[in-house]
């Protein structure tokens, strides 16, 4: 291959990693919206300037790119806190999941996913039917998560059948205490929070 030929094809795979980003950056922020419609790829790509074909060839279809986008905002999440060597006592690290979490969910990103996932179909069988890429990276979001919150607690004598619990239940309960947070609420969120933290430490505490 010649050198000009070797420049250009950088500049055209430049090109398409910046055509990639800014789909799926508008991708994030039309989901974030929540606006009617909003779930189409078409008006996706229209907003950045570019065609249903540009989309089948950056991702293949619809499913590659709503599997791209939940992939994308998963790195961005990046893990729980975690550290090497750490002395943290049990509520110190329930309470650092609990706000972890809480802020996560409250972020563009995560007004993202759940309004993807509100026009996604609700049974298992079908979203994989149909989005069977979107599905397997739901799915593998199920499986990290679970790890992570082993990997948190692995030093400590907790039961690890509890933490599996634990894992499976408390993604649903901070997102009951976004909504809370976004509807308006009487409540104080910061005393709920404290709540679902010692009751999380009690049970992982076994007590």
């Amino acid at each position: 291959m010649s050198t000009d030929a070797a420049a250009s094809g950088r500049r055209t795979n430049r090109r398409g990693r910046s055509t990639r980003e800014a789909m799926l950056d508008a991708a994030v922020t039309a989901l974030a919206s929540g606006e009617p419609g909003a779930v189409s790829a078409n008006r996706i790509a229209k907003e950045i300037g570019a065609t249903w074909g540009t989309v089948k060839y950056q991702f293949g279809d619809v499913d590659g790119l709503w599997a791209a986008v939940l992939h994308r905002t998963a790195e961005h999440r990046g893990e729980l806190p975690y550290r090497e060597n750490n002395t943290a006592p049990l509520p110190e690290r329930v309470a650092e999941i609990v706000e972890t979490l809480f802020l996560g969910l409250t972020s563009r990103e995560a007004r993202a996913i759940e309004h993807l996932r509100a026009a996604l179909p609700r049974d298992p069988a079908e979203l994989e039917r149909l989005y069977p890429q979107t599905a397997a990276e739901l799915a593998s979001w199920k499986d990290k998560w679970a790890r992570a919150c082993q990997k948190a607690f692995a030093d400590l004598d907790v039961d690890p059948a509890r933490v599996r619990e634990v894992a499976a239940f408390i993604p649903g309960a901070m997102r009951g205490l976004v909504s809370e947070a976004r509807l308006g609420t009487y409540s104080d969120l910061d005393e709920a929070q404290r709540g679902l933290t010692n009751a999380i430490v009690a049970y992982l505490g076994g007590t």
